[in-house]
C-alpha cells in the first residue's frame, strides 16, 4: 500500500483499441509518461490495467472524459463511464474524471513542434494524450 503522503496518480486515456498510460511523481505534481495498451478488448483492457495498478500502486486514478467542444457529455462518455464502473470493480480508489477536450490537438502540436510526425505511431499520441490529461489534473489540483 503506498505511503499516505504519497499522492502518485495513474492516468489512463482510454481506447477500444489503445488506452494510454501516464503516472504522476510521489508529489502530484508531474506527469510522465508511460505506455500504450493495444488491447482486444474490455476484458483485456482491465486485465492489463491490474497489472499497472499494482505495479505503481497509485492513491487514484485519472481518465479521459471526452466532452464535446460545448462541454456537453459526448457518446464516448457513455462508453468511459462504463468502463469506469468496471475500473471500479477493479480498484477501491478514487477514480477522477477529466476533461480531455483538445488533448490529442495538443499532443499532436507537441510531436510537431518536436520536428516528427504522428504518422503510424498512435502509440506515442494516446501516451502523450494520457499525460495532458494528467498534468491538467494535478494542476486543478495544486
Amino acid at each position: 500500500m503506498p505511503d499516505r503522503t504519497d499522492r502518485t496518480f495513474l492516468a489512463i486515456d482510454y481506447g477500444e483499441r489503445r488506452i494510454g498510460l501516464a503516472k504522476s511523481d510521489p508529489t502530484g505534481t508531474i506527469a510522465s509518461s508511460l505506455d500504450t495498451l493495444e488491447v482486444k478488448s474490455i476484458k483485456d483492457a482491465l486485465a492489463r490495467l491490474t497489472v499497472a495498478i499494482e505495479k505503481y500502486e497509485p492513491n487514484g486514478l485519472v481518465i479521459g472524459y471526452p466532452l464535446h467542444s460545448s462541454g456537453e457529455k459526448s457518446k464516448k462518455c457513455l462508453q468511459v463511464d462504463r468502463f469506469a464502473e468496471k475500473l471500479a470493480a477493479i480498484y477501491d480508489g478514487p477514480i477522477h474524471k477529466v476533461d480531455e477536450r483538445y488533448s490529442t490537438t495538443e499532443a499532436v502540436d507537441i510531436i510537431h513542434a518536436h520536428g516528427k510526425k504522428v504518422g503510424q505511431d498512435k502509440k506515442r499520441l494516446d501516451r502523450l494524450a494520457a499525460v495532458i490529461i494528467l498534468q491538467r489534473f494535478l494542476d486543478e489540483r495544486s
